[in-house]
């Protein structure tokens, strides 16, 4: 399915549910699966840090990818990153030959200077193949990986398999400029540009230059439609979307439980069963739970699709 330089629209970023004992919930994955591209998803990624990629065995995720991609009616994604290249060119290959539209890469957390940066995408590269098409993911307030704009300008002119930049740096606004003042000024080759952050900046993200959002936002057919709000020019209807459900943005963004908050809001939709994380992971506490439902219970009074 395409997935390239051009690529634009809403790529939810997809949860993994579990039973509350633990074990993969690949009934939920389904359901999952089914509600995304119901919600107006152009495209959905899997297996990245919300999907809990890290906590999974091999066969798991392998499972996962196999799953979603059999019954996917859009391009999917798969997050192939790991602590070494065989276990990445495992999963890439067996994503790829399963239907997958492409892969998505995040540095490895040790990295530091842009030498040792170029060094290891140029490993990278090689190891799911040059023919592959992925996504670069710049997250430097997880990864500890700071992607400065030449080097990601590097990354792209050294790798032309390389179609998208998942921006996610934070403050981001003036990198998303910085890099298409460059491909204006044809010092830089095109690719697709889709922003994250939990969604906090997609009020004015658009207008900077992205092409749409990666996200896992609980709420990803408001994420469909802010976005078409932006493409036909309509600002103050995009704000005023985007201002009713910023309160709930802002409590998933919380460092350490937000995907919590997240699962638990898809679970209060019946998107998923249960809202466990695979351990370790924290759940919300009763009062944390009685101030989400409060916040949605607010949101439904401008978005009926918060009234659960």
């Amino acid at each position: 399915m395409s997935f390239g330089t051009a690529t634009k629209g809403v790529y939810p970023i997809a949860a993994t549910p579990f039973h509350p004992d633990g074990r993969l919930d690949l009934d939920g994955v389904d359901r999952l699966t089914d509600f995304y591209q119901a919600a107006g998803a152009t495209g959905m990624t899997i297996l990245g840090i919300m999907g809990e990629a890290g906590k999974l065995e091999p066969e798991e995720s392998r499972a996962i990818a196999r799953r979603v991609v059999a019954r996917a009616k859009v391009p999917v994604v798969v997050g192939v990153s790991a602590p070494g290249f065989a276990a990445m060119r495992s999963l890439a290959r067996e994503a790829m030959e399963a239907g997958a539209a492409g892969v998505m890469i995040a540095p490895a957390p040790h990295l530091r200077s842009d030498e040792q940066i170029a060094a290891w995408f140029v490993q990278a590269v090689e190891a799911i193949g040059p023919d592959v098409p992925w996504a670069l993911q710049d997250y430097p307030l997880t990864l500890s990986v700071v992607l400065s704009v030449p080097v990601i300008a590097r990354i792209m002119a050294e790798h032309p398999s390389c179609v998208m930049l998942k921006a996610e740096d934070w403050p981001g606004l003036e990198k998303l400029s910085a890099l298409r003042k460059l491909q204006a000024e044809g010092r830089l080759r095109p690719f697709s540009i889709l922003t994250a952050n939990g969604g906090l900046f997609l009020d004015f993200e658009p207008e900077r230059g992205s092409d749409g959002a990666m996200t896992g936002y609980a709420f990803p057919e408001m994420l469909v439609e802010l976005t078409r709000l932006h493409a036909k020019g309509a600002r103050d209807a995009a704000h005023d979307l985007f201002d009713a459900h910023l309160p709930l943005i802002r409590y998933e963004q919380q460092p350490g439980i937000g995907l919590s908050v997240r699962k638990y809001v898809l679970m209060r939709r019946g998107i998923i069963a249960c809202d466990v994380q695979r351990k370790p992971g924290p759940m919300l506490s009763a009062t944390a739970r009685a101030e989400v439902d409060y916040l949605l219970q607010r949101l439904a009074q401008h978005d009926p699709r918060a009234a659960v």
